[in-house]
């Protein structure tokens, strides 16, 4: 499988964030649901309202030319009319899809297999309702990321769900959590769904989870922790040295005011 295949999606947390990205050739705009909740003052996990994460999604939409799709965590709110509002509130500010987690809370447990599936119903009829049968639901599934059951089943546990959630309407599977190259070749052969990863540093490469059959990869909250990194070394420099060799390399004031042209 070739990278370009693949949809590849650094995650935006803003709408600056998000310009920058399209800037760097992105075709399509992820948020990661962390990266919202910290520039809210917020800790990531189902912690900020529905009524917040639409209004910054909102603001990327209306920020770049590009499909935006929307980490929308749990769905805000544990039953599927919760799940369904949500997803008339995104299509109706103009986003194209989003992540709906079968996590309870973080950390897990996992709404079983029938609650979860009724959740992702109440989403695909409430996409279809609102005018766009299309939006792109991504099932996540927490099975790897928060080491749910026995190591050796949580394989079995994953594309159990997985077949559960193509038929109750989802367009796509995502494991964060599993970067095993052999069990990602395993589940891309036997999901009925694409499947989406997620990249950490020092995990395998775009191309290594392409060539296991991974169709979509994002970064999670990756982008953000590397720009609040540099900001707190730009930060200690200063307050320490007086220095601002920390900031040698950035992007231009006016590169970045140009982005915004709306």
């Amino acid at each position: 499988m070739s990278r370009e295949s693949v949809l590849v999606l650094p995650n935006a947390w803003d709408a600056a964030s998000a310009a920058v990205i399209a800037a760097a050739g992105a075709t399509a705009i992820a948020t990661t649901s962390g990266g919202v909740s910290w520039s809210l003052g917020r800790g990531d996990g189902q912690q900020v309202s529905r009524g917040d994460m639409v209004a910054a999604a909102r603001r990327i939409v209306d920020c770049v030319d590009l499909p935006v799709t929307v980490d929308a965590e749990g769905g805000y709110g544990p039953a599927p009319a919760d799940v369904a509002a949500t997803v008339r509130a995104m299509v109706e500010i103009g986003v194209v899809g989003v992540n709906l987690e079968d996590s309870t809370a973080a950390g897990g447990p996992l709404f079983d297999l029938a609650e979860h599936t009724a959740r992702l119903r109440a989403a695909r009829e409430a996409a279809a309702a609102a005018g766009l049968p299309e939006f792109f639901i991504n099932a996540r599934t927490d099975v790897f990321l928060f080491a749910i059951g026995a190591p050796s089943g949580r394989l079995a546990e994953t594309l159990t769900r997985t077949a559960a959630y193509a038929d109750a309407g989802a367009d796509g599977i995502f494991v964060p959590g599993l970067l095993d190259l052999d069990l990602l070749s395993t589940l891309c052969a036997e999901s009925p769904l694409p499947v989406n990863a997620m990249a950490i540093p020092g995990g395998p490469t775009v191309t290594e989870l392409a060539n296991a059959g991974v169709r979509r990869i994002s970064l999670g909250t990756g982008l953000a922790q590397a720009a609040y990194t540099a900001t707190r070394r730009a930060a200690e420099e200063l307050l320490t040295t007086g220095g601002l060799t920390t900031l040698n390399n950035s992007l231009d004031f006016s590169e970045l005011n140009a982005l915004f042209h709306r």
